[in-house]
């Protein structure tokens, strides 16, 4: 039997449909396919939809963020969110680009990785190098967390006290950061 150790928190989305249906089959295949492959799902946001991220590349998201319990270590576990996405048709010739699932591991424990000097080196990459450039190892937590609507909504919505290691914030001081505008256009389905 596999002994629970880590939580972790993973943020779902994608905006293209894939063999199991529309975007939010998608999701929920996923997760159940997680799941089979292991991971405790413990908490499951609501769904939401959010307008295409950059703007312009491609039909809107659905997003979601679950939180897992599992033994397996991070590198590992990364191994199996690739492995659910490639089962899913992902296709990774974009920075950014449409998906039909994408499944970003965000947070795990209070863990940095791989140091807290290559976190902060990404956590303070600019948007014109972060569009050119994408790390070669698991960066957590994840360097754009804070920034991103599509995922602190989801994520308040199930770990809205949730602190973030490095930054001391919890993610409901996260979100309330954000412009409005940002935070408005993350709506429940």
């Amino acid at each position: 039997m596999t002994e629970f150790r880590s939580n972790s928190l993973i943020a779902l989305g994608g905006n293209l449909p894939s063999a199991a249906g529309s975007p939010t089959a998608t999701l929920v295949s996923a997760i159940a396919e997680l799941s089979r492959r292991g991971l405790y799902v413990q908490l499951l946001s609501r769904f939401f939809h959010t307008p295409c991220f950059p703007a312009g590349a491609g039909p809107d998201y659905v997003n979601a963020v679950i939180q897992v319990r599992t033994g397996v270590s991070s590198d590992e576990l990364l191994s199996i969110l690739h492995d659910v996405e490639e089962q899913f048709a992902r296709v990774r010739d974009q920075r950014w680009g449409m998906r039909t699932l994408d499944l970003d591991l965000i947070a795990r424990d209070d863990q940095v990785l791989p140091d807290l000097e290559i976190y902060e080196k990404w956590y303070g990459l600019g948007l014109e190098e972060q569009k050119r450039q994408a790390p070669k190892y698991l960066i957590l937590p994840h360097p754009r967390l804070q920034d991103r609507g599509f995922v602190l909504v989801p994520l308040c919505d199930i770990a809205p006290d949730w602190v973030h290691p490095v930054l001391g914030l919890s993610a409901r001081e996260m979100l309330d950061a954000l412009p409005k505008a940002a935070i408005a256009e993350v709506q429940p389905l």
